[in-house]
């Protein structure tokens, strides 16, 4: 057996490092002082036992073994088997775990998946059936796909991947990225039960509760648990996204907030088209206390009460009904908060416009009593116009309150006293009829009579 202590490999030795099989060792090279100096003889059990190299052994192992490992494998000798080594995950595939891959190449049994593990996966072609057929034929190498561990250890070291199995992961992400993003989804309604329908989106199964339904979804669905009405199962929807929870395979679905947020981007869209003083066509879409809303092509605008019509309205029903089609006039348009004001009394004529030449000073005038005030009764004489009938002008008595006299909802004979178109103003007189047309007329009250409570500013302050 060659020994590495001669004379003539001593000789022949580098300079540099190199290990030093065990077996190679002879007594010779402990005894020689040049076997000690020399990289061969501090490799021998017999020179790893000197007090020098004791004393250095615990400081210098690590830097000693990463220098050793460093000689044994250069850069330059490294294989691509031992770079696979060094870099990719060492991480073992497990059953059931759902990966991310790239297509390697496709065939037509399967196709090969870059997984990022030392071995590719495969996924037979009967485990990508629930693929679209337009899908699977636009699948090209190098898209990227998520798959479902079948066996990571497979035939020829392929792992076993189902790219159906992983699709309800990938639906998972769909919408948990929908639902960061605040968009909205698409879904089809594949059952019913007593709180709401079952709405499939994403090969995800998730829940619209009743509350949240709306529209034809919301017709054709029947309370109590009983089968819907034909067409409800297989009915495309549109939803937003309430609750997600992967964990407790729990996903909650709201199509109203959906239809919500539509109309929030048509009226944006809307407002920034519409024009103060224009006259749009649009639907009555609901009524409230206050007023009227109005669809102006996926948009609402309010009409408010007070803008329904020039005489004074109790109810909006009086005016419009839901589902009628009207125009209405643009009042105002706030951008910024995306308010629309409308109205319809203004595509009529302003009443007090035509006063003069529908009335005069000295004619008798049929009014209703609309309301009473301490200082006299407000009579509407025709279509937005109401006049005073200052307590002074309703008897020739004195009175302590015009009720002494008259009620709200009498109608009664009334002389015109005075005119003021430009300020909103008539006065009338119930004692000039009652007391013939030879009755004088009173002055003008005086400024302190003159009392103004928010019917039209039919009476200022101050003259």
């Amino acid at each position: 057996m060659a020994t590495a202590d001669t004379p003539n490999s001593q000789a022949d030795a580098p300079k540099t490092e190199q290990p030093v099989q065990p077996n190679k060792e002879t007594p010779e090279a402990t005894a020689t002082p040049e076997a000690t100096a020399t990289p061969e003889a501090t490799a021998t059990p017999e020179a790893t036992a000197t007090p020098e190299a004791t004393a250095n052994e615990g400081e210098e192992s690590d830097e000693t073994n990463a220098s050793v490992a460093v000689a044994e494998k250069p850069d330059s000798e490294m294989t691509m088997a031992d770079l696979l080594e060094e870099f990719l995950p060492s991480k073992i595939l497990r059953r059931g775990e759902i990966i991310d891959g790239r297509v390697m190449s496709r065939k037509p049994e399967g196709m090969l998946v870059d997984i990022g593990y030392k071995s590719e996966g495969f996924v037979p072609t009967k485990e990508m059936r629930s693929l679209p057929p337009e899908v699977l034929e636009e699948l090209k190498v190098g898209d990227e796909i998520i798959a479902y561990v079948v066996n990571p250890e497979g035939n020829e070291g392929s792992s076993i991947l189902s790219v159906d199995r992983a699709r309800g992961e990938q639906g998972w992400r769909i919408l948990e990225k929908a639902m960061d993003n605040n968009e909205t989804c698409n879904g089809v309604i594949t059952g019913a039960n007593r709180g709401g329908a079952v709405v499939e989106s994403e090969g995800v199964q998730g829940f619209v509760p009743l509350s949240q339904l709306i529209g034809p979804a919301r017709e054709l669905y029947v309370p109590g648990g009983e089968p819907p009405k034909e067409g409800f199962i297989g009915m495309a929807v549109e939803f937003k996204i309430i609750e997600l929870n992967r964990r407790r395979n729990r996903a909650i679905f709201s199509e109203r907030a959906a239809l919500q947020a539509w109309k929030q981007v048509q009226k944006s869209r809307l407002v920034e088209e519409l024009t103060e003083g224009e006259i749009r066509k649009g639907r009555v879409a609901g009524i409230s206390n206050f007023g009227a809303f109005v669809d102006l092509g996926g948009a609402d605008g309010l009409i408010h009460i007070s803008e329904l019509s020039w005489e004074p309205v109790k109810s909006p029903d009086e005016i419009v009904t839901v589902g009628e089609e009207i125009d209405v006039f643009v009042l105002r348009v706030d951008r910024e908060n995306l308010k629309i004001a409308l109205s319809l009394r203004r595509l009529q004529p302003e009443p007090w416009d035509e006063i003069e030449s529908k009335f005069s000073i000295g004619q008798t005038v049929t009014g209703t009593v609309t309301k009473l005030a301490n200082f006299g009764a407000f009579a509407r004489i025709d279509r937005g116009i109401e006049g005073l009938i200052h307590i002074s002008e309703l008897s020739q008595q004195v009175i302590k309150h015009p009720k002494d006299v008259v009620n709200e909802g009498d109608e009664l004979e009334l002389k015109i006293i005075r005119i003021e178109p430009e300020r909103r103003r008539l006065g009338l007189s119930l004692k000039q009829i009652v007391d013939g047309p030879d009755a004088e007329v009173p002055e003008t009250p005086k400024p302190s009579e003159e009392i103004s409570d928010g019917f039209g500013d039919i009476f200022e302050d101050n003259e």
